[in-house]
């Protein structure tokens, strides 16, 4: 098992976690967030934690007021000096891309930055590709996953189930000075089953399902009852040789044991998937764990 932590991050940093909440700053703007996983207590003062944020998503208590069921809604507060939107760059070797961030009513910002590598993987990995590999984007949000495989040189597929997110992407797309990705609004998994009627296939594929979600046309995901049956399709879909798979996975509970396993189920010549944790470390070295995944590359 693996431990991953981005290394290549200038317009981000992890400045303390605990008390079910973490203070991050993203390019010159610190944000106050929940964070559900981070239990212990904080290394700065809640003085300090108020001075440094400019913004602070303050959520609502649960019916049983308790702070830290996990329950996200609630709304930001602002500084004067906080903007709605801005913009912060991440780079890896020939990569340069471009994200515009906002304060969204669901505490996100509109990317995850633990998720840089798994960006760099798939960056490497479809760069290695002799001739252009087509690449599916599953859940896809605002794209940092699909700007990593444009940027690689593929042609990619990015779906995901809400048109304002779809047009998130695109403006990161544009704002990273790169073009023609395939949009799709659909309900991940009825598109899966879509292409394996077509006989369609891919070099590449990457998911991150959420723990639950709806489609455009009320579609109902939940992560337990469905991936099983996503997992097979993509099974069909994906090349047999010269490809790659990323399966990233955020449910409280879940081991990285799983994702593995979901790998070797549905992709069964992959004996030994990479999979671990993807983690962020604040400044007083605590790791605060954001995921688990498991990933493969056949490419030669």
């Amino acid at each position: 098992m693996k431990l991953l932590t981005p290394q290549n991050w200038h317009h981000y940093e992890l400045i303390d976690s605990g008390e079910y909440e973490k203070l991050e700053r993203f390019g010159k703007y610190i944000l106050r967030r929940p964070e559900p996983q981070a239990v212990w207590r904080r290394k700065m003062p809640e003085q300090e934690w108020t001075q440094r944020a400019d913004a602070w998503f303050k959520r609502e208590k649960s019916k049983g007021g308790v702070e830290n069921s996990g329950n996200e809604k609630g709304e930001w507060v602002l500084k004067p000096s906080m903007p709605q939107q801005w913009f912060i760059n991440y780079s890896y070797k020939n990569m340069k891309l471009r994200f515009r961030l906002g304060l969204t009513a669901f505490k996100h910002v509109g990317i995850f930055p633990e998720q840089a590598e798994n960006w760099n993987f798939i960056y490497d990995t479809v760069s290695s590709f002799r001739e252009q590999p087509s690449v599916l984007n599953l859940f896809a949000y605002t794209g940092g996953a699909s700007l990593a495989a444009k940027a690689g040189g593929a042609d990619v597929t990015h779906v995901d189930s809400v048109k304002q997110v779809l047009n998130w992407t695109r403006e990161n797309m544009e704002a990273s000075g790169l073009d023609n990705i395939r949009w799709v609004l659909e309900d991940a998994l009825k598109y899966v089953k879509r292409e394996v009627k077509r006989n369609k296939l891919y070099n590449g594929i990457i998911l991150d399902p959420p723990a639950y979600g709806r489609g455009p046309d009320g579609e109902k995901w939940v992560l337990e009852e469905n991936i099983a049956e996503l997992m097979e399709g993509c099974g069909k879909i994906l090349h047999k040789e010269n490809s790659f798979c990323v399966l990233n996975l955020y449910s409280m509970g879940f081991s990285s044991l799983i994702a593995e396993n979901l790998i070797k189920d549905y992709f069964p010549a992959i004996k030994e998937p990479e999979y671990g944790e993807l983690y962020v470390p604040d400044l007083s070295g605590k790791r605060l764990p954001l995921g688990i995944f498991s990933r493969f590359n056949t490419v030669q």
